[in-house]
């Protein structure tokens, strides 16, 4: 997608210097747009943890990159399978509910278990990660397809009055390497001239829908207003949302989804006033190996200091302040599991099923 006039990915190898990964880095946006440079398994390890780059694909493609940086990590080493094992668990072990980076980076191992020479590693493991990246390009590309065809739907049912669209926290290109899960149906859609408007959640604690969503919405021309996270029952109750477009960092094999902390409440007030309410993901989200979210899937627990203070711009600079008493304590899920009961469909990137068994198998099934 574009900031200004010029094309961006989130990720990318620096074309002058292959030793180095390039990321947007998200903690600065909205306030500086700067490019991070990545040298080690230690830099993607930091940036994945620290948010610097988030959103379950990018973290997937990160860490397929950090998995080729531990082969220019090699040199000196006697032990060199041990040693890409150890950085694939290290990196796996970063962030535990977003499937797809655990997907990504034994995607790359599986690649490089096959390698005959030892020199033939470094490129190996450069054309996973290249694969993957273009792979999740693809997959957001064909979600927007499907997706655009719900959008197209509610517009002619609408008479080509603005079609309403509520979604919570960044599933944006920013947070899938181009084009997004979520935003991919809402920029294809823009582009075709349906009329369209994004309700933006402010999804605290991280307010990643205020940093990000709203940026690249407004840097792509779509129409949108932020609104707290709160709001979306009473827009619901009052017809003013046509359609729930939420993202997934992890979704059973039975259709149960996690995304951000506060999906679940959305997909209720979805339900309670008959809004259908869409995931949109690629397959590398799928975790085939569970069946019940609530139970099986891991909930990362995140630092509290993300709920008791928050970041904004002031005086030229970005700055943290606290909203609470200093002894308060505080708790801070990232994440929470939408049952699959109350989830209308599933937008992938080979069509749109039902948050089913069945149908995510018969979906999947080659």
């Amino acid at each position: 997608m574009k900031i200004g006039d010029q094309y961006y990915q989130s990720i990318w190898i620096d074309e002058n210097d292959p030793f180095v990964v390039k990321v947007i880095d998200q903690q600065k946006l909205p306030f500086f747009f700067e490019i991070k440079d990545l040298r080690s398994v230690d830099d993607v390890f930091n940036a994945i943890e620290d948010m610097t780059v988030r959103g379950a694909p990018l973290i997937g493609a990160a860490g397929a990159f950090g998995m080729y940086l531990s082969t220019l990590e090699m040199n000196s080493l006697s032990n060199i399978r041990e040693h890409l094992s150890n950085a694939a668990r290290y990196l796996i072990s970063c962030r535990p509910t977003a499937v797809n980076l655990s997907w990504a980076v034994n995607y790359v191992m599986g690649k490089l278990k096959n390698a005959e020479h030892t020199a033939s590693l470094t490129k190996i493991a450069h054309d996973a990660a290249i694969e993957i990246c273009e792979m999740e390009k693809e997959n957001c590309r064909q979600i927007g397809i499907h997706g655009l065809k719900l959008i197209e739907s509610i517009s002619k049912k609408k008479k080509g009055k603005p079609v309403n669209i509520l979604t919570h926290c960044n599933a944006g290109w920013l947070a899938c390497i181009d084009y997004g899960t979520v935003t991919a149906p809402i920029y294809l859609a823009h582009e075709k001239g349906v009329p369209v408007h994004v309700w933006v959640d402010e999804t605290r604690p991280r307010n990643q829908g205020a940093k990000l969503t709203a940026y690249e919405l407004g840097q792509n021309g779509v129409p949108y207003t932020l609104i707290p996270d709160n709001s979306g029952g009473h827009l619901m109750q009052q017809k003013q949302v046509d359609i729930v477009i939420v993202g997934s960092d992890r979704t059973t094999r039975k259709g149960d989804v996690a995304n951000k902390t506060g999906t679940y409440l959305k997909a209720l007030a979805a339900f309670d006033n008959k809004i259908p309410f869409y995931c949109a993901l690629p397959s590398s989200s799928i975790d085939f190996s569970i069946s019940d979210g609530v139970k099986e899937i891991i909930i990362e627990e995140r630092n509290p200091d993300e709920v008791t203070n928050v970041t904004g711009f002031a005086e030229g600079k970005i700055q943290s302040v606290r909203i609470c008493p200093d002894d308060t304590v505080a708790v801070n899920y990232g994440f929470d599991v939408t049952p699959a009961r109350l989830i209308t469909g599933l937008i992938t990137e080979r069509g749109i099923c039902r948050a089913t068994e069945k149908d995510i198998k018969e979906m999947f099934s080659n």
